[in-house]
């Protein structure tokens, strides 16, 4: 027997947002899920990533954005799409990231995010110009990280680095491990707010305590790209993110 379909109207639909993430990424998954707040749906893709961090297997991912980007579902009406990775946007360039990631989308292509971009959002929303960041990257990852800040105008006041090189590594560090890294740098001089980057990095049990230390902001690449994909869908998630960032 045949059964006649209803379809739903497009105009229905609760906002979707698409994400690219690195396959050994553990945390900007879940942790999206958990800020993002209902209707919207979270679709996600990921991009081949090398086991260790270095601007050399950082870069490689270049080449993969828009073939990920591509296994979003098709028939998906996508608000935004956000690419899971701090340092790749940092050192490849958030504006080739983009337009790696729109290459693969319908024009005209929805907005897209990266957490680097997201977190030069949020500073401005916050008024925020000189940060402290802690990072899990080696030395040559960080650096360039610091570079990229200070030429869109953020200056990194403090850097502070637990140096390790394999991604799958990133998501053991402990959180007490990260909030004693955080308040360290955050309580420096000139430091406006902290940077916990990386999007494998746990970080948001970490956030409020160390602002209730430290009395200023801090974010994380998975908040300030939670933030900001929210914003770019038109939907606010301030409720469910924590810390400072939560109530602009």
């Amino acid at each position: 027997m045949d059964i006649d379909p209803v379809f739903t109207d497009p105009a229905d639909r609760p906002p979707q947002i698409g994400l690219v993430v690195l396959e050994a990424d553990e945390s900007v998954e879940p942790d999206l899920h958990r800020m993002l707040p209902p209707p919207i749906e979270l679709l996600v893709t990921r991009v081949p990533s090398d086991a260790h961090l270095s601007p050399e297997t950082i870069a490689a991912m270049d080449g993969r954005l828009t073939e990920a980007t591509g296994r979003l579902p098709g028939g998906a009406c996508l608000a935004a799409v956000g690419y899971g990775c701090t340092s790749a946007s940092a050192l490849i360039g958030a504006d080739r990231v983009h337009a790696q990631i729109a290459a693969a989308l319908p024009v005209p292509a929805p907005a897209v995010s990266d957490p680097f971009t997201a977190c030069l959002a949020a500073c401005a929303a916050l008024g925020v110009q000189r940060i402290g960041i802690v990072s899990p990257y080696v030395a040559s990852v960080s650096d360039q990280l610091t570079v990229a800040f200070t030429g869109r105008g953020v200056h990194v006041a403090e850097l502070a680095s637990f140096n390790v090189g394999e991604e799958a590594r990133v998501v053991r560090i402990a959180p007490e491990a990260t909030l004693a890294a955080a308040t360290r740098i955050g309580a420096a001089d000139g430091v406006e707010a902290v940077f916990l980057s990386c999007t494998n990095l746990r970080t948001l049990d970490v956030i409020a305590p160390a602002e209730a230390v430290l009395g200023k902001p801090v974010l994380s690449s998975n908040t300030a790209l939670a933030w900001h994909l929210s914003q770019l869908a038109g939907v606010s998630a301030a409720a469910r993110i924590p810390g400072e960032l939560g109530r602009v």
